[in-house]
């Protein structure tokens, strides 16, 4: 199993291309069972996620290559032919449930295992499961399955009032209704930029959609659905990942690709703790001003409140801030495994259910680490570059799972960080 070995060195600087949205592209993938025609994304990331949804939509009939590096997908659905989702591909991804709206809503019945993914709360699909009830859908779960029928093949428009804001719910309740027979509104909707994304790219297939972006979203089901080429959008979490390079260990990157809007709420937590953040021709371009951040607090919240996947990653940079910070988690429970990891490098944590406190130190200590789920995994490594020392960092399969290279783009400005293979 690989490691990761870092070696502090002080500041970084550089430039640090931002690769497509991991989560824009695993939910832009099954829309391709919406459709018979080819639907081909540009913009992908190069990561075992979408190896992974490649496997599944394989195993459902669908055809998928790979091309220009893995950057370039093409994807075709001619005939489903296996509506059945099995668990030995699902177990390893949350996002494989997506697979369940499309081809419930193309073919009139799925059978979906019930997912897996990190380990960072029971994360229920029960708002999957009402939405598309509400649309008329029969569900029977029975040995870890959903068993999904639509009553005469084909699902009814609806309107659908989310209880809590869920991303994958709205996503798979999106592309389920494009096929829809009706109207189906979406109430206390996801607003996440990776929603928009998919709406775009349903739009360019031809779905009738308004509304994205905000909390109601209105879906006019057509007959059919026909092909698409369609960008990923930047990945906002990559983006928000390296911009706390520099935070953390000072010099200066500029991530090519970036957006301000798609970080605002994070861009001013890091403002408030003394970091830059300008918008250039290329993309961003971060610097911290001074020796030290000052701490700040943070609540998770939906977009575009302050990102649940940027927790982890921020706690890092708070390790070595002046003064005590406090985040509170406020999307999934037990998010804060990484921790105890962190504290065996020196920090100073406490935690007491969804609440971390932090006070700062003025040097973190290398030590073996172990990633406990994808965002932990590259929190550890941003504590490595800014700590005394040698840090290993184990079982980072989990890494791999969201982040491209990681090495290679760190190294690019001036890391001491390598790959260790078991």
């Amino acid at each position: 199993m690989d490691s990761i070995l870092v070696r502090g060195n002080g500041a970084l600087s550089g430039a640090i291309p931002i690769a497509g949205a991991k989560n824009a592209c695993l939910t832009l993938m099954p829309a391709t069972l919406l459709s018979e025609e080819p639907l081909t994304l540009t913009n992908a990331p190069r990561l075992s996620d979408i190896a992974t949804m490649t496997q599944l939509l394989g195993s459902l009939g669908a055809e998928v290559a790979s091309l220009q590096d893995g950057q370039v997908l093409t994807m075709s659905s001619h005939k489903i032919t296996n509506h059945t989702a099995d668990y030995d591909i699902v177990r390893k991804m949350r996002a494989s449930i997506l697979v369940l709206g499309p081809m419930l809503a193309r073919d009139g019945h799925a059978i979906v295992s019930l997912p897996g993914g990190c380990a960072i709360g029971a994360r229920p699909v029960d708002l999957h499961l009402q939405a598309l009830e509400a649309m008329g859908a029969q569900l029977d779960l029975r040995d870890g399955y959903i068993h999904a029928k639509a009553p005469g093949g084909r699902l009814r428009g609806a309107a659908v009032s989310f209880p809590f804001v869920s991303v994958g719910a709205t996503e798979n309740a999106l592309m389920a209704a494009t096929l829809a027979k009706g109207t189906t509104v979406l109430n206390n909707a996801a607003r996440e930029p990776e929603i928009v994304d998919l709406a775009q790219c349903l739009r360019k297939m031809g779905a009738q959609i308004d509304g994205e972006g905000t909390s109601t979203i209105t879906i006019q089901g057509v007959d059919r659905l026909n092909g698409a080429t369609h960008p990923v959008v930047t990945d906002r979490i990559e983006l928000g990942t390296y911009m706390l390079v520099p935070a953390i260990v000072g010099g200066e990157i500029e991530c090519i690709g970036g957006r301000m809007s798609l970080v605002g709420a994070f861009a001013e937590k890091l403002d408030a703790a003394g970091v830059s953040v300008t918008e250039t021709e290329r993309g961003l371009r971060v610097k911290r001003n001074g020796d030290r951040v000052r701490a700040v607090n943070v609540v998770t919240e939906p977009f575009p409140g302050f990102p649940t996947d940027l927790q982890a990653q921020m706690m890092a940079l708070l390790c070595t801030a002046q003064g005590t910070s406090v985040l509170e988690e406020r999307i999934f429970e037990n998010r804060f495994m990484h921790a105890p990891e962190l504290i065996r490098m020196g920090a100073k944590i406490e935690v007491h259910g969804g609440t971390a406190t932090v006070t700062g130190v003025e040097r973190l200590k290398g030590a073996r680490v172990m990633a406990t789920d994808l965002r932990a995994s590259v929190s550890l490594i941003l504590a490595a570059l800014a700590a005394e020392g040698e840090t290993v960092v184990s079982r980072v399969y989990h890494l791999d799972r969201g982040y491209e290279r990681v090495e290679e783009k760190l190294r690019a400005c001036g890391a001491q960080i390598e790959r260790i293979s078991a």
